[in-house]
């Protein structure tokens, strides 16, 4: 909103300064900073709040150490992130862009979903919460609604280079939107370009290549494309979002854990979005070049901003928890900025601490099963799942488990931006 009012200000009335908001670096560093402001003295308020109310989360007697000192801290600070990121996007942002409103929705959407969770675990003393099949209705709603966004909107292009006076179309499923461009590269060459509407996704290391899903759907024969290729792709979407938001769900069991790495992963999307959506960039690295995703810096910079304040709070020993309004908010926020930089190749490595505590659940039930069919008992892998509890149980303070944890999140971070340069 801010970005409008000082336009037409500078247009205007040529006010002094107001020029500043055109600049995205500009925007995203104010972003940041009323992100923290926000988290921080919102975050105290809220926590005396639910203290009154006795909105405190209620413990499980798994025989973790320290789990009966956590007993009765607030719960739902989630809501305090979602504000966080919510405020200085609509300030900040150009809230017309359509990223900007993809990131919004993501973010209010799962909010809502693990808002319900918490609200039933709390206010209807129901320790189970929101039943299973309605968090994944909700995270298969969201899938829906980005991959069709993705799919079929006409601003959301990637532009090629015409090579030998001709662009190659890749698939009749791609459509080129506007005329040819020409643009000027470091060296001050002129090349040309066209702007270009398709789901197609960067390989890692192979950055000359995309993976178009035309080419997946073309498996089903080549007059069925234009019908299948939608399928396959929002199909796709919706495994990510699903995977990726129960990882952050799941990860989110120890203090600081989940928002720690969720910030960890932000910065990394976060060079993604700012590279791609700059030509300058996206042409000197030789990646694809994605318009208007610049806009997801400010938007980022706010999730950045959220996650580092709510640790003041959240950090150990926590005194406020976000409960499922928060963690299932950030991972489907990831997991839809992974699809929007067009990086869900990446997602394995970038969110390699949510694969990892997904896999641990997934393969401590599956060899429990299967023991217990073969052996007459149920045998464990893992002391206890996931993987963080592993450890609790292994005798580590969860605030070194944390740490170590988030050392491996920046490691697979930089490898992935790594990929950048690699070819």
């Amino acid at each position: 909103m801010l970005y409008y009012l000082f336009t037409y200000l500078r247009e205007h009335f040529g006010l002094f300064g107001a020029g500043v908001f055109y600049y995205i670096t500009f925007r995203a560093a104010m972003a940041i900073i009323l992100s923290l402001i926000i988290t921080t003295v919102m975050g105290k308020g809220l926590i005396r709040f639910l203290q009154r109310k006795q909105i405190g989360e209620t413990v499980r007697d798994l025989g973790l150490q320290g789990e009966n000192q956590k007993r009765g801290t607030p719960t739902m600070g989630g809501i305090i992130i979602i504000a966080a990121i919510v405020i200085p996007t609509l300030l900040f942002a150009r809230i017309t862009n359509v990223y900007i409103i993809l990131m919004l929705v993501s973010t209010i959407w799962l909010g809502l979903v693990g808002f319900l969770d918490d609200y039933i675990k709390v206010f209807r003393k129901n320790k189970e919460g929101l039943a299973g099949r309605f968090k994944i209705a909700g995270q298969v709603g969201l899938g829906i609604i980005v991959g069709t966004v993705m799919y079929y909107n006409q601003h959301v292009v990637i532009t090629r280079e015409i090579k030998n006076g001709e662009h190659l179309r890749y698939n009749k499923t791609e459509k080129v939107i506007g005329s040819p461009f020409m643009r000027r590269d470091q060296n001050g060459k002129e090349h040309k370009y066209v702007t270009v509407q398709t789901a197609t996704t960067t390989i890692p290391l192979i950055k000359t290549h995309e993976m178009s899903y035309a080419a997946i759907a073309k498996v089903f024969g080549e007059k069925s494309m234009t019908i299948v290729t939608p399928i396959i792709y929002i199909l796709f979407v919706i495994f990510i979002i699903v995977a990726v938001s129960n990882g952050a769900n799941i990860t989110d069991g120890v203090d600081g854990l989940a928002t720690g790495v969720s910030a960890i992963i932000a910065v990394c999307l976060g060079v993604f979005a700012y590279v791609s959506g700059n030509y300058v960039f996206a042409n000197y690295l030789n990646i694809m070049n994605i318009p208007n995703l610049g806009e997801l810096s400010i938007f980022i910079g706010a999730f950045i901003g959220a996650c580092v304040g709510f640790l003041w709070y959240n950090a150990y020993p926590a005194q406020v928890f976000m409960g499922d309004t928060g963690s299932l908010a950030l991972g489907g926020i990831i997991a839809s900025l992974a699809i929007i930089v067009r990086k869900e190749l990446l997602v394995p490595i970038i969110c390699g601490i949510f694969l990892v505590e997904n896999l641990s659940v997934l393969i401590q039930v599956w060899y429990f099963k299967r023991t217990k069919k073969k052996y007459g008992e149920g045998r464990r892998i893992f002391l206890m799942s996931p993987l963080h509890h592993h450890y609790q149980k292994l005798g580590y303070h969860e605030s070194k488990i944390v740490t170590r944890f988030w050392i491996v999140g920046i490691v697979l971070a930089v490898l992935s931006i790594v990929t950048l340069k690699l070819q």
